[in-house]
């Protein structure tokens, strides 16, 4: 029997891409817009329905002074609790006049709600303004993708938004502001499902996305293509394989070893039943690259990484802290962070590559563990800030091998 196909889905990035798009254009010309096409970041072009379409106008005005859409989530095969919410996109003309060159944008905040207050003091006006409104989170703690009082609208959606705000007013000639909100009424209740609360993130969901697709991650059926992707890569009679969690681990070995992303795994958060399955395949040697804030699970004996099973990154690191030497207070300290980068952001050099150490040998006992010393294995980990941050003893080993088997 075949195998099933699973469906892709789209991002809540990709919603409130699509939802602006359409709004803008709403906005500028007052005919309504039922469907709409968008590009995604690498390239991928999809067309999505707009639903729920609402115009407000001023008196005597034909061109209406603010526009309100949605978009339908659709998750695919992903079972994502925010498949089927509607993200929707408010646009707004900002019609108060720009400060002058060199100008404080004090006075300009102070005459803006009070959420725009704290944008005070910029050197430079934006004239385009995302903002979140119901059931979008707001960061209350440092180390996340936005700084602290801003919504949770991750750097990459912000950046589609804006594209499509800026080619809606180049269109047109418009040159004045902008002001988006992008809300999701179901986001304040199923945020409570998510670990935003823990994270630092009041008050609803976080828009998220990087490629602005949603790949399916139905659990067995996920497990059965990582297992047909590691057939594919041993058919040449290779021996030897590298596998990466997620799209971070690809990205970094093409930069640093030039491997491309068909030569290696993508093993998801299923990390042990990879090793399993690369043990069942006969392989003689397997090497694991990823971010350290999937990777420092490992170091506690965690080989199924999503964060529904466990979420122990900052005793991990308060643990390797403290086996490192670290002064207690500080160790200690490591349990309020919210991610791996901000904790590394707390250590000084000396410190980063002694908590590392502590990690890397923790993992690599794990995952021989794992093997039961019948495959050999290894770890290289990484931060998109501070690069590489450990290797253990046969991770270089490995690579070599990799690369040789296939030159």
């Amino acid at each position: 029997m075949p195998k099933k196909i699973l469906a892709k889905g789209y991002t809540t990035g990709t919603c409130a891409q699509a939802a602006t798009k359409a709004a803008m254009q709403m906005l500028f010309t007052g005919e309504k817009v039922e469907k709409i096409s968008v590009e995604l970041p690498q390239g991928e072009h999809l067309q999505l329905d707009i639903v729920d379409i609402r115009m407000e106008y001023k008196e005597d005005e034909s061109l209406p002074e603010e526009v309100t859409c949605a978009v339908k989530k659709n998750s695919g095969d992903d079972p994502d609790i925010t498949n089927g919410v509607l993200v929707y996109s408010k646009v707004k003309k900002n019609t108060l006049e720009v400060p002058e060159e060199g100008q404080c944008e004090k006075q300009f905040c102070e005459a803006k709600a009070s959420n725009r207050k704290k944008r005070a003091g910029q050197k430079k006006y934006d004239r385009i303004h995302i903002d979140g409104g119901t059931g979008i989170g707001r960061v209350t703690k440092p180390g996340l993708n936005q700084p602290v009082g801003e919504a949770a609208i991750n750097r990459v959606p912000r950046q589609m938004i804006r594209k499509e705000v800026e080619e809606a007013c180049e269109e047109v000639g418009y040159t004045g502001g902008i002001d988006v909100v992008i809300s999701i009424p179901e986001g304040v209740r199923l945020a409570k499902e998510t670990f935003n609360p823990r994270l630092g993130i009041e008050g609803g969901l976080s828009v998220l996305g990087t490629t602005g697709i949603v790949n399916p991650m139905s659990e067995q059926a996920l497990i059965d293509t990582i297992e047909v992707e590691m057939k594919v890569c041993l058919a040449e009679k290779y021996r030897y394989l590298i596998i990466a969690p997620g799209n971070y681990g690809l990205d970094f070995l093409k930069e640093q070893y030039s491997i491309e992303e068909n030569d290696v795994v993508k093993c998801s958060n299923y990390i042990g039943q990879t090793i399993d399955m690369a043990m069942e395949q006969g392989c003689k040697g397997v090497l694991l690259a990823g971010h350290i804030g999937k990777l420092i699970k490992v170091a506690g004996g965690i080989m199924n990484t999503h964060s529904r099973w466990a979420d122990c990154r900052m005793d991990l690191f308060a643990t390797a802290a403290l086996r490192a030497g670290i002064d207690g207070k500080k160790a200690r300290a490591f349990l309020d962070c919210v991610t791996t980068d901000d904790a590394l952001k707390k250590c000084s050099e000396e410190e980063r590559k002694k908590i590392m150490e502590q990690l890397m040998i923790r993992m690599e006992e794990y995952l021989n563990y794992r093997t039961k010393g019948e495959m050999e294995i290894g770890v290289v980990t990484f931060s998109n800030v501070y690069g590489i941050l450990g290797k253990t003893d046969k991770a270089e080993e490995l690579i070599y091998a990799f690369v040789k088997e296939r030159s």
